[in-house]
């Protein structure tokens, strides 16, 4: 059975499938080798993805699944005394949502490889030039700083549950004028570039996973590899 790959996660995956996305590069990557299933929910923090993720899953087979990435942390970090406080999760709930979230995954698909996410990194400015629900403090409802604490709490509740983690909070990071590079005007989305590096990262995350294209059969054969003369032996199962 042709496996699949499960995105769950809030709108920078929602968002993922639009032009330059990498939920989108991922399932041009894996064409003829996986179907890419999306499952974003924009605003969502992990209080609300814990509580709905059985049902977000129900309709994706039990057994066709090889991996799942999950990327909740973005609206947690709000700050809880800003214009985003409803979305905003206390630090310890949001690693113990984690853990029940992942705790779902791994009891729908047990054998299947379960890729946490940080949220990315936050610029101010974008934060502040676009303020949430028309919020004219001019205080940024997102800083990079709470950010940064969310990404790392993921990152230690993957390593202590055993799952590959992308801290894409401190790889973006890396490059210099990474707040426009990456991230959009609102200083929170991801750019196509952002979107291009989270697609790789998440690529050499599932390579890790055995589950590189040199690792997966193609859907059904080449056409480079089909004898013209003698097609029908090729489709017959």
């Amino acid at each position: 059975m042709r496996p699949s790959i499960v995105l769950f996660g809030d709108s920078i995956t929602e968002e993922s499938f639009g032009e330059g996305g990498w939920g989108a590069h991922l399932a041009n990557h894996y064409s003829r080798s996986a179907d890419v299933v999306l499952r974003g929910y924009s605003g969502y923090n992990t209080r609300w993805a814990a509580l709905v993720a059985g049902r977000a899953i129900a309709a994706v087979p039990r057994s066709a699944v090889a991996a799942v990435t999950v990327l909740f942390g973005a609206n947690d970090a709000s700050l809880p005394d800003r214009g985003s406080a409803f979305q905003h999760v206390p630090l310890p709930e949001y690693k113990d949502n984690l853990r029940a979230i992942c705790a779902v995954l791994r009891a729908r698909w047990p054998s299947a490889a379960v890729i946490l996410i940080t949220p990315p990194p936050v610029d101010e400015r974008g934060r502040v030039r676009y303020p949430y629900g028309g919020d004219v403090s001019g205080l940024p409802e997102r800083t990079n700083e709470a950010a940064g604490r969310y990404a790392r709490a993921c990152v230690e509740v993957a390593r202590q549950s055993g799952h590959r983690v992308i801290d894409i909070w401190s790889r973006m990071q890396k490059f210099p004028g990474w707040e426009t590079s990456f991230l959009r005007d609102d200083g929170l989305h991801l750019t196509p570039l952002g979107n291009r590096l989270l697609f790789e990262e998440v690529v050499f995350a599932l390579r890790d996973a055995n589950l590189s294209l040199e690792a997966l059969p193609a859907d059904l054969p080449l056409c480079s590899d089909i004898d013209p003369n003698n097609a029908v032996k090729y489709f017959q199962e």
